[in-house]
């Protein structure tokens, strides 16, 4: 793997109004990656929001908060590793309140081998989906 692809950031968090309606979209758009809730905080626990974790095994990479409107929206993409899940995210996105921002295919403009699928969560975050792989890798 070459030193671009190993980049990491170690979490993220993004500022929703409605927790439930957020917990529902994305336990569904990123279980094809792999990616499960992890941690559920209700506001009596935090004191300041409720808060849900979202990651592989104890830890979170992507953190929601029931903080009201974050504006502007966010973009957050996550790797997969084939284009198949790519395209489970996609429709498992949309099934769940995501409105479709780029339907999974090629982006040649990013880079040769740059799939992705692109979503907006119920809140208006542009969430992404992107394989370098080609269609046949497991």
């Amino acid at each position: 793997m070459s030193d671009e692809l190993e980049l990491m950031i170690d979490h993220v968090t993004l500022s929703v109004i409605d927790i439930k309606k957020a917990k529902n979209f994305y336990q569904a758009a990123l279980a094809p990656l792999g990616i499960k809730l992890i941690a559920e905080e209700p506001f009596e626990q935090t004191s300041r929001a409720s808060v849900l974790g979202f990651g592989k095994g104890r830890k979170g990479l992507l953190w929601i908060a029931e903080n009201g409107p974050q504006t502007p929206a966010s973009h957050i993409c996550f790797r997969s590793r084939n284009r198949l899940n790519v395209r489970r995210f996609y429709q498992a996105a949309l099934s769940t309140g995501g409105t479709d921002n780029g339907a999974p295919g090629i982006r040649k403009d990013y880079h040769p081998q740059y799939y992705a699928a692109f979503v907006l969560d119920p809140e208006g975050h542009n969430i992404e989906a992107v394989c370098f792989e080609p269609e046949d890798a497991k």
